[in-house]
């Protein structure tokens, strides 16, 4: 439904609506692989030589097919609902509050599909939600009249080992990659590898962690657009390989799928990044209201 405010047509999306996708998104994504993991998986088997490695990735494989097919989650870590949404500056959400109807999507779709629980509603206190809510959500405001809901169930194995440095401007591309291989050489095999890393360079303290967060959105294996940042993903995915992790951390040549690098403004004296890592489960799925 559309009304005239002040000459401009406005689109109105009943809070229900909002819910409806939600819920359907939560079961959607934790059943199957994010768009371009099945074929980077594939690629990696190819690429694999090490047995033990190439066979741990098969049974990545079969898992991730088992899953779809049978409608069952991929991982048992059905993790925190991350929700962006890209919200048109022309729609009003009636009918109720926006982060509430996701909240009771999230509700309705980790009980509908026997989704582990894994939400604690303070930190120190650490009581279960009991329904996984509440999500965590960000709301991006974007021209035009439609909503665009993503949804990232985020496992805490590789959001644990995930890392954010203010470094020096003068450290440059250098202290950028290593930083990125010493988070990896930490992370070790302690977060299912094969990894996609999401890489956020730029913007502030706190936004620069969100940059590499939604770095995980992109198609698996797309590079940037700027050429010199999808050059940097490159280098940064042969190095990652050769640290010798490898699937599941018995060692090989696949440590990570892909490297995905956003990045933003920032001020003269700053160059944050942060890492944010996602096991060879990534999950995410979006649809537009």
């Amino acid at each position: 439904m559309k009304f005239q405010w002040e000459g401009r047509a406005i689109r109105q999306v009943p809070a229900e609506k909002i819910t409806a996708v939600v819920r359907e998104l939560c079961l959607e994504a934790n059943y199957r692989l994010a768009l371009g993991m099945p074929e980077v998986m594939a690629e990696a088997a190819q690429s694999e030589n090490f047995p033990m490695a190439k066979e741990i990735i098969k049974e990545l494989q079969a898992n991730a097919e088992i899953a779809w097919a049978e409608s069952q989650p991929i991982c048992q870590d059905t993790g925190m609902a991350i929700v962006i949404i890209e919200l048109g500056q022309e729609v009003q959400i009636t009918g109720g509050s926006l982060y509430l109807a996701v909240d009771e999507g999230v509700r309705q779709g980790y009980e509908e599909g026997y989704l582990r629980n894994s939400i604690v509603g303070d930190p120190i206190l650490r009581r279960n939600t009991g329904d996984n809510t509440p999500a965590f959500i960000r709301v991006e405001i974007v021209p035009g009249d439609k909503v665009r809901i993503h949804l990232l169930p985020k496992g805490s194995g590789s959001e644990n080992v995930s890392r954010l440095a203010m470094l020096k401007p003068a450290q440059g591309v250098e202290g950028i990659k290593d930083f990125v291989l010493e988070t990896m050489e930490l992370a070790g095999g302690n977060a299912c590898p094969p990894y996609v890393v999401g890489i956020g360079i730029g913007g502030t303290f706190d936004g620069c962690a969100y940059l590499a967060k939604r770095a995980l959105l992109r198609p698996v294996g797309e590079a940037n657009s700027a050429q010199h940042i999808a050059m940097l993903e490159g280098e940064l995915l042969t190095a990652i390989n050769g640290l010798g992790i490898g699937p599941q951390g018995f060692g090989g040549s696949q440590t990570a799928l892909a490297v995905h690098i956003e990045t933003a403004p920032t001020h003269i004296a700053c160059l944050p990044v942060a890492v944010n890592l996602s096991c060879h489960v990534l999950r995410h799925e979006v649809l537009e209201v």
